[in-house]
């Protein structure tokens, strides 16, 4: 029940990631490599024709696109250094 209750968190908070992933981007301790693999991840979705649900289906059609992005996300923050964690306390 705890994971749960963390995600959720995680999806309510998703707003504050923002200024993290702007300075994640222009930040010289983010090796070049992570960033443009992180880019790479989330156009490598955008490319795909596919989803796990349609989107034709409305909110149902979202829900895998938001979990995906939340996917993305999460990767980037682990792949963030320590100093820009601690900046931003995740």
């Amino acid at each position: 029940m705890r994971k749960w209750w963390k995600r959720l968190r995680f999806i309510i908070h998703v707003r504050r990631f923002l200024p993290f992933l702007f300075e994640f981007f222009v930040s010289r301790e983010v090796p070049m490599r992570k960033k443009a693999f992180s880019v790479g991840l989330f156009l490598l979705y955008m490319v795909l024709p596919f989803d796990l649900i349609p989107d034709w289906l409305a909110l149902f059609g979202l829900i895998d696109d938001l979990a995906v992005f939340l996917f993305i996300l999460q990767q980037v923050i682990k792949m963030a250094p320590i100093s820009l964690k601690e900046k931003y306390n995740l």
